[in-house]
């Protein structure tokens, strides 16, 4: 995997005095104080490897579509800080439940503390296992399988066809599966030649991903240029 500091900046606005605009003018005035909160922890604590984290209107855009879709029950796979969990809690109605999911703890128990500043700790159900093997259980589990209204993915890229086998399973017709970074830094759209070594095996497996959505008949379809790339996918078969 490419170190995150040889990386290029993360966004598709290549344009910094633009996507400040937007930033400035709709999405820090609106961002949640333990948002902030988290987003500057996170800066501080783990400075190289902030770039994981998703963009403030990314957050903003997942949780409009969240209260547009009415969702209640959702997963996420790959937790980092807990920035877009936080995002997604705050949109969930009081009874909402999220499954988070992430091999390890340590980056979550950095954004933890303002997860339960802002009353949201009673939503998460957070699972410290490696994603594949809980969503196996899960969708393998036909007598009280579970159904979610709202799955976002932001783990490990080169995963990210296997998490769609089970994922597709796993959310209810009408619901919504949302992956992030599906254009990787805009990689997907340069010769491989082109592409920091560290960063072509998850290129690939991004590429293949997006091929395999567009052709999926019991998915419609939507990529989204926001942050580094974001497809949604609506389950309708």
């Amino acid at each position: 995997m490419a170190n995150p500091k040889d990386l290029p900046p993360k966004g598709i606005l290549k344009s910094e005095a633009l996507q400040q605009y937007i930033f400035n003018t709709f999405a820090y005035p609106r961002e949640h104080e333990q948002l902030k909160a988290i987003r500057a922890a996170t800066a501080e604590k783990l400075p190289d490897q902030s770039i994981m984290g998703i963009p403030v209107d990314q957050g903003l855009f997942l949780s409009m579509l969240l209260r547009l879709m009415n969702a209640k029950k959702t997963m996420e796979i790959g937790v980092f800080t807990g920035y877009s969990l936080l995002a997604t809690a705050l949109a969930l109605p009081q009874d909402g439940k999220i499954t988070a999911i992430d091999s390890s703890r340590e980056y979550f128990e950095v954004g933890l503390p303002f997860i339960k500043k802002a009353g949201m700790e009673h939503k998460l159900n957070f699972i410290e296992s490696d994603a594949i093997k809980v969503l196996c259980e899960m969708s393998s589990n036909k007598q009280q399988k579970e159904e979610f209204d709202f799955i976002f993915i932001d783990a490990d890229k080169t995963c990210y066809m296997k998490y769609h086998e089970h994922a597709r399973q796993l959310v209810r017709v009408g619901g919504v599966i949302a992956y992030d970074n599906t254009l990787w830094l805009g990689f997907v759209a340069q010769n491989e030649e082109e592409v920091p070594e560290g960063a072509r095996e998850a290129r690939k497996a991004i590429r293949e991903l997006n091929t395999s959505l567009a052709s999926d008949k019991s998915m419609e379809v939507c990529h989204v240029s926001i942050g580094d790339g974001v497809t949604l996918c609506r389950r309708i078969s």
